[in-house]
C-alpha cells in the first residue's frame, strides 16, 4: 500500500511537471495524530529569514518571560490588569513603545493563525512552527483574559500619551498602566470582531493540539462576534482620543472578517450567510479591489471566502452561491492589481516594490504578497490554471512570482541593498525606533532616556526580526531613530512577513482543509 501511495505521488509530480509546473512539492498528511502535512525540500533563504522574523515576537513579549532567549529582555508589566482583578501581564507591546493595543494585537494573532493553518507543515519542516505557536499562545492567553464576560473586552493597557513622552526600557517603567474596555454602552465592534476572528482562527490551529483550549477560544469568539454585531460602533468613535494611534476607518470589514473565520471554524452556515447576504452587500464593497491591512480586512475576507468557493464539493450548494462567487470575483480583481504586467496593475517603485502608503510602506506589499501566494496555492490545488484580468490571462505562477519579488525586495534585493528585516543579511537598519533596543540592558533611565533616542550611535541591542516601516517612493531609506515613518517596527508587520516567508518555504504548496 505504501509503495502504491509513493507511485501515485510520483505520477502526480510527473503530471504537474508536464503541465508546466517547474518544481512541485507533494504533501503527505500524517495519519497518526492528525499532524500537519509534511512538505518536501525547504528553501534555505526563506527558512533562515523566517527564523529571524519570528524572534521579534520574543522581543515584544510582556509579562513574566519563559525560556527567554533575548539576552537584553526581562520581565515587565507583571501587574497589568490587577486593578480590574485580571491577569493582563502577557500579550505583546505594539511596536517601539510599551502600549498593548488590542486592535492590531488581535490582527497579529489572526495572521499568525492563518499562516500556521496554510503553511504549518512547511514551518514544521523548517523547524519554526513551534516558535510561531509560542508567539500565538502568548497573545491568545492575553486576549482570553481580556474578555472576562460576554459584553466586556479590555482593548488597551497603558496610556499612549504618557507612554510616548517616555523613552525607557519596559523592564524599568514605573508609570501607571490604565485599562480601556468596551462594553454594551461603550461599543467597539471593530476590535471586538477582530478579536473574535483571532480566536476563531486560533481555535482551528489548536484543535488537533489542545481540544479544550480550542473549544474555549471558539466559545469566546462566538460571544465576541455576537457582542460586536449587537452593539455596533467603532472603538475610535467611543474613544476619539485613540484615533491618532490606530484609527479604525469602519467596523464593517471586521464583522465580515470575523463571520468568515467563524464559518471556517464552526461549519455553521449562518456565519457564511451573514457574510454573503445583506451584510456582504452593504459592507464588502464587492467589485472594488483594495489593499489588505490591519485597518481593511476586505481583501483578506475575499480570499478567505474564495477558499470555500474553490474547494466547494459537488452538491454542497456553495459552488452556485452568488454571494460567495462575488467574493471570489473581487478576489480575482485584487490579484489583478497586484500583478505588475496586468492592465490594472497598481503603482510600484523602480525597484519593484508595490507602493501604497508612505507611512509603514512595507505593510501593504507584504500583506498583498501573502494573499497572492495563498491564492496561487488555492488555484493550483483546485485545478484552476488561469486568472483573467480583463483581456489578459495569468497563471498561478505569476502570482507566486509577485509574492517572491516582494519578499526578495524586503530581504535585500532593492536599490539600497538593505535588508528591511533586522538581523537578516549583512546590511540592515542599525537605529530601529525601539526603546528597549536603543538602551543598554543595565541602564535604568526612568522616563527620561531621551539621550538614547537622540544619539546617532547604533542601537546597543539588536531588535531581531523587526520588519521596519520601509522605503520611500523613490526606494530610499534613512536609518535614523527619529525617523518613525520608516524605521519603527510593529508586531503586525512581523505577522505579515512570517506569513509571506512561510508561503515561500517550498516551491509550491497544496492547500489543505482548514478544519481537518
Amino acid at each position: 500500500m505504501a509503495r502504491c501511495v509513493r507511485c501515485c505521488c510520483c505520477l502526480l509530480v510527473l503530471l504537474l511537471i508536464a503541465l508546466g509546473v517547474t518544481a512541485v512539492v507533494v504533501f503527505l498528511r500524517h495519519r497518526n495524530g492528525g499532524g500537519p502535512v509534511v512538505p518536501g525540500g525547504i528553501d534555505r533563504k526563506y527558512a533562515e529569514a523566517l527564523a529571524v522574523a519570528l524572534q521579534f515576537f520574543q522581543v515584544q513579549k510582556s509579562g513574566k518571560l519563559v525560556n527567554n532567549k533575548i539576552p537584553w529582555r526581562g520581565d515587565s508589566a507583571e501587574d497589568d490588569g490587577q486593578e480590574a482583578g485580571l491577569d493582563l501581564s502577557k500579550g505583546m507591546y505594539d511596536a517601539g513603545d510599551h502600549i498593548k493595543f488590542g486592535f492590531p494585537m488581535a490582527f497579529t494573532a489572526t495572521m499568525l493563525s492563518w499562516s500556521v493553518l496554510e503553511y504549518g507543515g512547511a514551518m514544521q519542516a523548517a523547524k519554526q512552527r513551534d516558535s510561531a505557536l509560542d508567539a500565538l499562545r502568548w497573545i491568545m492567553d492575553y486576549l482570553l483574559n481580556a474578555h472576562p464576560s460576554a459584553d466586556v473586552l479590555y482593548i488597551q493597557v497603558g496610556d499612549p500619551e504618557a507612554d510616548h513622552k517616555c523613552w525607557e526600557r519596559p523592564e524599568t517603567m514605573s508609570e501607571k498602566r490604565p485599562l480601556t474596555k468596551i462594553t454594551a454602552k461603550s461599543p467597539g465592534s471593530d476590535v471586538a470582531a477582530e478579536t473574535a476572528a483571532a480566536m476563531a482562527a486560533a481555535s482551528l490551529v489548536y484543535k488537533p493540539i489542545n481540544g479544550t483550549y480550542s473549544s474555549s477560544l471558539l466559545d469566546h469568539a462566538e460571544q465576541l462576534f455576537a457582542f460586536a454585531d449587537r452593539h455596533r460602533g467603532a472603538y475610535t468613535r467611543t474613544f476619539p482620543e485613540l484615533s491618532k494611534y490606530y484609527n479604525s476607518t469602519t467596523y464593517q470589514d471586521e464583522l465580515l472578517w470575523a463571520s468568515s473565520w467563524l464559518y471556517h471554524a464552526t461549519g455553521n452556515s449562518s456565519y457564511l450567510a451573514y457574510a454573503t447576504g445583506k451584510n456582504g452587500e452593504e459592507f464588502a464593497d464587492l467589485g472594488n479591489p483594495r489593499y489588505f491591512s490591519w485597518d481593511d480586512k476586505r481583501p483578506g475576507t475575499q480570499v478567505l471566502l474564495s477558499r470555500a468557493s474553490f474547494f466547494a464539493s459537488q452538491g454542497s450548494g456553495l459552488a452556485t452561491d452568488n454571494g460567495l462567487e462575488s467574493y471570489k470575483q473581487t478576489a480575482d480583481a485584487v490579484m489583478c492589481i497586484l500583478l505588475p504586467d496586468s492592465e490594472t496593475a497598481a503603482f510600484r517603485t523602480e525597484g519593484g516594490l508595490l507602493y501604497v502608503a508612505e507611512w509603514n510602506s512595507l505593510q501593504h506589499p507584504v500583506a498583498s504578497a501573502f494573499l497572492a501566494a495563498v491564492y496561487s496555492d488555492y488555484m493550483l490545488t483546485s485545478g484552476k490554471t488561469e486568472l483573467s484580468c480583463g483581456g489578459q490571462s495569468f497563471a498561478p505562477a505569476d502570482l507566486r512570482n509577485f509574492a517572491q519579488s516582494q519578499a526578495d525586495y524586503v530581504l535585500g534585493d532593492n536599490p539600497m541593498k538593505l535588508s528591511y528585516l533586522v538581523g537578516y543579511g549583512d546590511s540592515y537598519p542599525q537605529r530601529v525606533h525601539h526603546r528597549g533596543a536603543s538602551i543598554p540592558a543595565d541602564v535604568d533611565t526612568g522616563c527620561g532616556g531621551q539621550e538614547w533616542l537622540n544619539t546617532a550611535e547604533a542601537n546597543p541591542n539588536v531588535a531581531m526580526g523587526a520588519l521596519v516601516g520601509g522605503p520611500f517612493k523613490n526606494d530610499s531609506f534613512v536609518d535614523e531613530r527619529q525617523n518613525v515613518m520608516q524605521n519603527e517596527a510593529t508586531t503586525y508587520n512581523s505577522a505579515l512577513v512570517v506569513g509571506l516567508l512561510s508561503s515561500l518555504l517550498t516551491t509550491t504548496s497544496v492547500a489543505q482543509s482548514l478544519s481537518s
